[in-house]
């Protein structure tokens, strides 16, 4: 086991940057601990790696930062970049299939991103409706 291990995760705009070490099972996200974590639905998300992986986390700290994007695309980077770093960490291939078979987007950061903004439209695909009178 290496004495520290950072990782990254990404979704859409967000970036988050995790940093495991040995320790007593504290997680903190933006230094807040990621039991109060706001909103509610965000921090459901952010814990799946920490229970898919059961009673490994406690001997973990986990510190996370992350930027970028809405709540949601925070909320899936952080999960990403928790789940690398406890593989990384832990070094088990065992946790790695059963991320895998869970949800692969945990240990693989999704690519896709917005479309950019095109000429004569509102936006990346809609256009502004054609008058013939």
């Amino acid at each position: 086991m290496a004495d520290a291990v950072n990782t990254s995760g990404k979704r859409k705009e967000a970036v988050a940057r995790a940093s495991v070490k040995s320790g007593s099972g504290k997680v903190r996200v933006n230094n807040v601990p990621i039991e109060i974590y706001t909103p509610e639905l965000a921090r459901f998300k952010m814990m799946e790696p920490l229970l898919l992986a059961g009673d490994k986390v406690a001997a973990v700290d986990i510190n996370v930062n992350v930027q970028g994007g809405g709540f949601m695309g925070q909320a899936e980077a952080v999960r990403t970049s928790i789940a690398k770093g406890l593989v990384e960490f832990l070094q088990d291939s065992e946790l790695e299939a059963s991320f895998k078979q869970y949800d692969r987007s945990l240990l693989i950061s999704d690519p896709r991103r917005k479309l950019p903004k095109k000429p004569q439209g509102r936006g990346a695909r809609k256009k502004r409706q054609k008058s013939y009178r």
